[in-house]
């Protein structure tokens, strides 16, 4: 595992212990606790410190060094207390990362061991001092192993049961010194604390030797101290456990145990935990044992039966499971289903709701902006066009409406009509064909023949229409004059038509000039925002055009120069005449479209 962000401090640490002689590596990992003293307790920073650390394998250090001789250790007992417990707070809190299982598997169950060891070393130093002052220090060492192996199971607590079924832990239970003993009774009921249930995971043996050695001390031991530390013990896993209440209250081997407590004296400080031991293992305490122990086995028996039942009924009942599903499924889709068409709904609504808002925006936009182009002298009547357009649209939207509404009323009875020309259609057709058949199956009959009085009926007819339209007799020369004034009209009406074509494409070429020249004339910046040769670019290319707009120019020039008591009976738009000579004095110098320069 190698680390991202390097701290300095553990940099320089780390060079510094591969580069020092073994005798100098302990006190030099002693530094690593004012490192973590001064970093906040819980922060990230202090987790990357430890993450360093390990990284670096100054744990593997601390390790190799705790498993030494502590007479060839530079400051004995001290610096090996402080390297437990540099020891136990950089394992606690650690993220290894790559290395989890080396770390779990292998450190952690060798740190443990080793705490264990160093704890047997002290007891045994303990027990062969002589001098008070010695005892305390080694007191206080072994009280600073045990607290930091204790705050090691805290933060794994999958280490209880190595300490558990770890030999030197039971050696040390097994001490007659009353100040070692009370320290390791106290930490495994802080340990049994934290976590109880294993202490039913390790060999029934070694359960054994534990609760031999807690009785043992609690009824032959006449510290006070460890009896009533080994009676809270004693008392917690009794009511942590129910098997090891069993195992107090039938075992051959504590038989006449609770006589035993009987005869404690009354008087001590723990006879209220004395009190409820002798309480759990009573007949009654344990008749209600066996009772609650019988109700949880008939709750486990009918737990498997209705479940076995349960089981059975589904094998049998897959369809409806599947159908259930089914149903359930369909369901929940069409639930999704109307909540995404809502959704969608919504969010057209919106789009709508936007399209519009930028539209109107848009619009007035073009209108603020159209009313900035425009001529002040035309604003009235770009107005007027535009109420116009609007009234315009109204109507065509009202009448839609109206015709659309009219139209859905009408819709029965158009259906009706169609219906009644569709048959009429369809009688006439057959009818047509019946007619048809009876002519083609008809008989012949041949011509009727034209008879002497029929003819004598048609000539009369014939001689009377003649009579009533008597036909026009005109001569050859007429005939000729009327021919020529014909040609000739013809001939002035081809030469003028073609006349007023030209006259006509003119008049369109000239409509099509303005309008654009209107258009650049609206769509072009101001005076202010003009550069370059902009200007020059709505020069007019009509004569007269530009010399009315000389003559207009030159009068407001007048009109603005002119003293302010000469406009006191002036109106605004009368106008000033302007010589001939002053009108022609730059005209020359206008650019004339269509012309040549002479």
């Amino acid at each position: 595992m190698k680390p991202m962000g390097r701290d300095p401090r553990i940099l320089s640490l780390a060079a510094e212990v591969a580069v020092s002689p073994e005798q100098n590596v302990p006190v030099i990992l002693l530094k690593l606790k004012e490192i973590i003293n001064n970093t906040p307790f819980g922060s990230s920073e202090l987790k990357k410190v430890k993450q360093d650390i390990y990284c670096y394998d100054l744990i593997q250090y601390c390790l190799l060094v705790l498993s030494q001789d502590c007479s060839r250790i530079q400051g004995g007992w001290t610096t090996i207390s402080q390297l437990t417990q540099i020891l136990s707070h950089c394992c606690v809190g650690l993220e290894p990362g790559e290395d989890a299982e080396e770390f779990y598997n292998e450190l952690l169950p060798s740190a443990v061991e080793n705490f264990l060891v160093l704890g047997r070393q002290l007891q045994t130093c303990f027990i062969n001092a002589a001098k008070g002052e010695e005892k305390d220090a080694l007191l206080h060492f072994f009280e600073i192993v045990t607290d930091s192996l204790f705050w090691l199971l805290g933060g794994h607590v999958q280490l209880i049961q190595n300490v558990l079924r770890s030999d030197h832990f039971l050696h040390l239970l097994q001490t007659d010194n009353v100040q070692v003993g009370s320290t390791v009774m106290t930490m495994l009921q802080n340990i049994l604390q934290i976590n109880s249930g294993d202490l039913l995971r390790i060999e029934v043996k070694t359960l054994h030797s534990i609760l031999d050695e807690v009785v043992f001390k609690l009824l032959s031991t006449p510290s006070p101290v460890i009896r009533s530390t080994a009676t809270r013990l004693l008392l917690l896993m009794a009511k942590s456990h129910q098997e090891i209440l069993i195992l107090l209250r039938l075992s051959a081997c504590y038989k006449g145990l609770r006589s035993l407590l009987n005869k404690q004296e009354p008087g001590t400080e723990f006879s209220q935990e004395l009190r409820q031991l002798i309480g759990l293992l009573s007949p009654k305490v344990y008749q209600e044992v066996e009772e609650q122990k019988l109700h949880q086995a008939a709750c486990l028996i009918q737990a498997y039966w209705k479940g076995f039942q349960t089981r059975k009924r589904l094998k049998k009942l897959p369809s409806a499971v599947i159908t259930l599903q089914r149903s359930f499924r369909s369901k929940r889709t069409k639930m999704l289903l109307k909540l995404s068409r809502q959704k969608e709904e919504e969010d057209c609504r919106l789009q709508l709701q936007l399209q519009r808002q930028r539209a109107m925006r848009l619009s007035r936009e073009l209108r603020l902006s159209m009313l900035e182009i425009v001529h002040p002298g035309q604003v009235e009547k770009h107005n007027r066009e535009i109420e116009e357009k609007s009234a315009l649209i109204i109507q065509k939207h009202w009448r839609g409406y109206r015709e659309r509404k009219n139209f859905r009323q009408q819709r029965p009875s158009l259906v009706e009509y169609k219906a009644a020309v569709t048959l009429q259609r369809a009688t006439l057709k057959f009818l047509a064909k019946c007619r048809k058949k009876k002519k083609l199956f008809a008989p012949w009959q041949g011509l009727r023949e034209l008879t002497d009085a029929r003819r004598v009926e048609l000539k009369q007819q014939v001689d009377d229409y003649i009579r009533r339209h008597p036909g026009s007799e005109v001569s050859d020369v007429i005939s000729r004059e009327l021919h020529s004034q014909a040609q000739e009209r013809l001939q002035h009406y081809f030469m003028g038509r073609a006349l007023e074509e030209r006259a006509q494409q003119h008049r369109e070429a000239l409509m099509a000039r303005i309008s654009t020249n209107i258009e650049q004339l609206m769509k072009a910046p101001s005076l202010k925002e003009a550069e370059g040769k902009e200007p020059e670019l709505f020069l007019s290319r009509s004569r007269p055009v530009a010399a009315k707009a000389k003559q207009a120019h030159l009068t407001t020039l007048k009109h603005i120069q002119a003293p302010w008591w000469k406009k006191l009976g002036e109106e605004a738009r009368d106008e000033i005449d302007v010589p001939k000579d002053e009108l022609s004095i730059e005209l020359g110098t206008l650019f004339i479209g269509g012309t040549k320069p002479p």
